[in-house]
């Protein structure tokens, strides 16, 4: 590695040992990795074992199943994430032992100050974006770092620590961490309202954050974003920054046009600013958001000096993210059907999964199993919850996920069955754990149905199982 991009030379050469408090987390695990790799000793915890558990391990990261404070003994540093309690043992095993506790955020930020930062942020669409600006990069042999929320199809794995300049990676919107970085380059692929709470339930003042977000680049930074999106719309004039904007808008610097698909391909025509001239490109990753996404891909690399045939080149060998809209044939008995594993969580990319599906599978039952996640995002979302699954033919809700937090009255999984019984004409059915939707997907799915497993919690149980018991 080129000591002008290592940690290991510059701010961080007086600590040696990190321990991560929920390393497992998809925000933490490759934040790790790019460390191990620097040359630190990287240990961690978690409560739940997961393969990211093993795959750490097989890195040479020291892993204990479960909070003690003898954990955090050896640490230099201990990080965290805004989901960690302050109470937890080896949280407050280095408060008591002067240990600096740092923020997964403020450690990113750590990792970008040191390198050309592009951040990817947005509701919608960050671990896409952040994949395909990644895998065009590495195709014109820039060999950047990145860090993203999901694996890389191609590579099985979300981070990886490069030898250029670059560092790609998304930032999180959630807790506000993103004030914590300090990028030279910003995507925003949109804002909607989510994780209102830690906004004081105003989606002005998470807009007002973006605006924050963005002038946190220098002067001579680039704020990428996406024109379609409404809640953009609402900041972009207040934006004092080189920007650049992408979408199907008539208006945007890059624009798609001529959208089609050609088999299991989507292809589309990218009209640029001048100097530039269009591009055709093509990718895996069907729907109108993805289109969106590759525009924001597009337009980094165009303004990084990336050839068009890597361009080009990189989006074609695309092989997508885990999790994301992604497809599987199963074969179960005499039942054939299309499963498709998904980790949206809220109703705009619930309905953008809906939509694709149908532009895919026209008219074939589409059978949905939902996990919600979070009781205050079901109570702050609850009738767009109910409006768009009640657009699917047959839907399974599984007992929530609560992600830590304490059930919410009126905000159960019961309350969303009940509400969608009374206001649609669907069928929907409850399953008090992944195990027992798992069954009922055996016993209620229909030879040519698209079963959708959809969710961030540990739904991902059920598409394991049916891969497994189904060839």
């Amino acid at each position: 590695m080129n000591d002008a991009y290592s940690l290991s030379s510059l701010r961080m050469r007086r600590v040696q040992n990190l321990h991560f408090v929920g390393i497992g987390g998809a925000g933490m695990c490759g934040i790790a990795e790019v460390l191990l790799n620097e040359g630190y000793r990287v240990t961690g915890s978690d409560l739940v074992h997961s393969s990211t558990l093993d795959r750490l391990r097989n890195l040479g990261v020291t892993i204990t199943l479960g909070h003690r404070a003898e954990n955090a003994s050896d640490a230099d540093v201990v990080i965290t994430s805004t989901a960690i309690s302050k109470t937890n043992p080896e949280v407050q095993y280095a408060h008591n032992n002067q240990i600096p506790i740092v923020a997964r955020a403020e450690m990113l930020g750590e990792l970008l100050r040191h390198r050309y930062g592009i951040a990817v942020a947005g509701t919608h669409g960050k671990t896409t974006t952040t994949s395909l600006i990644t895998c065009i990069f590495q195709e014109a042999g820039l060999d950047p770092t990145y860090i993203i929320g999901g694996l890389l199809k191609s590579e099985g794995r979300n981070a990886k620590l490069g030898g250029s300049r670059y560092l790609i990676a998304e930032s999180d919107e959630s807790d506000a961490s993103f004030l914590k970085l300090n990028p030279l380059v910003v995507v925003i692929c949109n804002i909607d309202a989510d994780h209102l709470g830690t906004y004081e339930h105003e989606f002005v003042r998470l807009l007002d954050t973006f605006v924050e977000f963005v002038h946190r680049l220098p002067f001579y930074g680039l704020a990428v974003v996406c024109l379609d999106d409404s809640g953009v719309q609402q900041i972009i004039d207040r934006i004092s920054r080189p920007m650049i904007t992408y979408g199907v808008h008539p208006e945007a610097n890059y624009r798609a046009e001529n959208i089609r698909y050609e088999q299991t391909q989507c292809v589309f025509d990218v009209v640029r600013p001048p100097p530039y001239l269009p591009l055709t490109v093509q990718t895996c990753l069907p729907g109108i958001e993805n289109v969106r996404n590759v525009l924001g891909a597009v337009a980094i690399a165009t303004d990084e000096g990336v050839s068009d045939q890597h361009i080009v080149d990189g989006l074609a060998k695309f092989q997508g993210i885990s999790r994301r809209f992604e497809i599987s044939e199963l074969v179960c008995g005499t039942q054939i059907f299309t499963l498709i594993d998904d980790y949206g969580h809220h109703p705009v990319e619930i309905r953008h999964v809906i939509e694709t599906t149908r532009l895919l599978f026209k008219t074939r039952r589409l059978f949905m199993v939902y996990q919600p996640h979070r009781y205050t995002r079901t109570r702050d979302l609850f009738h767009d919850f109910v409006a768009v699954l009640s657009c699917v033919d047959l839907l399974v809700m599984v007992e929530t996920y609560a992600a830590g937090e304490e059930p919410i009255n009126d905000a159960k999984t019961e309350d969303l069955v009940e509400a969608l019984q009374q206001k649609s004409q669907i069928s929907v059915h409850f399953a008090s754990s992944p195990m027992d939707a798992h069954a009922l997907v055996l016993r209620l799915v229909h030879d040519s149905d698209v079963v959708c497993i959809q969710g961030a919690g540990n739904i991902d149980t059920i598409s394991n199982l049916l891969k497994s018991k189904c060839t």
